[in-house]
């Protein structure tokens, strides 16, 4: 039991760890902190969004899914 339990929280952690940084990644985007050579910044900037978007309707429903 407390092997699955241990399992659980480290799966938590490591999902957590993934939401994190994914909107560091879609936010620095955002704000034109991070960009992609060869790549116009106003994709960028749109990707950025379509990453915090994604990552956020993730979070919700995983929370609702629990």
């Amino acid at each position: 039991m407390a092997r699955q339990q241990g399992g659980m929280v480290l799966h938590f952690i490591a999902w957590l760890t993934g939401v994190l940084v994914s909107l560091a990644v879609g936010f620095g985007m955002v704000d034109g902190v991070l960009s992609i050579r060869w790549i116009p910044n106003v994709v960028t900037v749109i990707v950025g969004w379509v990453v915090v978007v994604t990552t956020l309707v993730s979070l919700v429903l995983a929370i609702i899914r629990k």
